[in-house]
């Protein structure tokens, strides 16, 4: 009996969503166990000396060019050999069958296509995700028969349906995931995902010795929006400022969520205080200076080009404000419940300005009247 294998689920990963999945998430490791199950049972309908399962990586937009092949699972003489190795030769078989989307096969030494198996007789089988191709089913040398038939490639086909289920329950169950963490209305990671978060990347600093810096956003008079403009308006320039703090903040790895209402939380890790201070400040003159509901959208249908929003901004950082002995729950809600107070703190002294707790970063002082802003 052959042995079947299967790349480590890390590696996996790569060739079903551009973003890591949860690893100790059972189906990360389910789609590893399925991809070999469905292998055997490809081999147990048409009995071969070998296969494998290629898969493509998610190309990005725009890219035109055919991504290269790799070997997923695989069993045979020389699974091992194959296993996480890639073919991106456009002439080889199953570049061939990747690229014109249909089933193939090849006598032993008939095909001027190479293989990577050598001269034998294969049958490669496109894998499809709705109309996309993303990688393909091989089988190679027959036991039963000098070469491949077409009922070969029927049952085939079935089994690289299996491969398509499998990969898409993986997408849609990370995809239930995630719209189950994010806030309906911004996009960002809601108050409960980031309470859990936070604890993790509490001990991920700790244990890596680098900083972690919190940053408790809250829009100024933003109860003047929605009593002046209705609380559809009010909801657009939420969704703005949380598109604008995606925005700013992706790159650097910087994880923003909507705490409730009008207020944002924005977790730093690895960013000492002093950086996290500037961070805040880009932000803080990058929502003053915006221009909001400037097109119709979905939720409002108005152009209204509201200007003067802005933003009070407290921060805390692990190293500066908590001990190393303090349990990561604790620690996490220390640091939320300081950056909170800090951003009271540059309510009661002026708005549109960032404070650090226990000190005050002084800003310009900022006048309602300049907007005709009231509480």
């Amino acid at each position: 009996m052959p042995e079947f294998r299967c790349i480590a689920p890390d590696q996996l990963e790569h060739f079903v969503h551009r973003r890591p999945l949860n690893l100790s998430d059972p189906g990360t490791l389910n789609l590893a166990d399925n991809l070999v199950e469905v292998l055997r049972k490809a081999n147990e309908f048409v009995p071969s000396e070998g296969g494998a399962i290629l898969l493509d990586r998610p190309r990005k937009p725009g890219l035109i060019t055919s991504p290269a092949l790799t070997f997923i699972a695989a069993f045979g003489r020389q699974a091992d050999q194959l296993l996480g190795t890639t073919v991106d030769a456009p002439q080889a078989v199953a570049s061939r069958v990747y690229a014109s989307g249909r089933s193939d096969w090849v006598k032993l030494g008939a095909s001027p296509a190479p293989t990577h198996y050598g001269n034998h007789s294969l049958v490669a089988i496109p894998i499809r995700i709705g109309d996309e191709v993303c990688g393909v089913l091989e089988l190679i040398d027959r036991r039963q028969a000098e070469a491949f038939s077409q009922e070969d490639i029927n049952l085939l086909e079935i089994f690289a349906d299996y491969i398509s289920i499998a990969i898409r329950n993986v997408l849609e169950g990370r995809l239930a995931q995630e719209i189950a963490q994010r806030d309906n209305l911004t996009g960002l990671l809601n108050d409960r995902s980031l309470h859990l978060v936070v604890s993790r990347v509490v001990d991920e600093c700790r244990e890596s010795g680098t900083d972690l810096s919190l940053l408790f956003l809250d829009l100024d008079y933003f109860k003047h929006v929605n009593d002046s403009h209705g609380h559809l308006v009010g909801s657009q320039v939420l969704r703005e400022v949380g598109r604008l703090l995606k925005e700013r903040t992706e790159a650097a790895e910087v994880i923003a969520a909507r705490y409730g209402g009008d207020e944002f939380v924005l977790a730093a890790p690895g960013k000492s205080l002093e950086v996290a201070i500037d961070l805040a400040e880009e932000l803080r003159e990058a929502i003053s200076s915006g221009v909001y509901c400037r097109r119709p959208s979905e939720i409002q249908t108005d152009v209204l080009n509201l200007t003067g929003i802005t933003c009070s901004i407290g921060i805390a950082s692990l190293h500066r404000h908590t001990t190393p002995d303090l349990p990561a729950e604790r620690c996490k809600s220390s640091l939320l419940r300081l950056a909170d107070a800090a951003m009271y703190v540059a309510k009661e002294t002026g708005r549109n300005r960032t404070a650090v707790a226990g000190e005050l970063v002084r800003r310009r002082h900022f006048d309602p009247a300049e907007v005709g802003l009231a509480d």
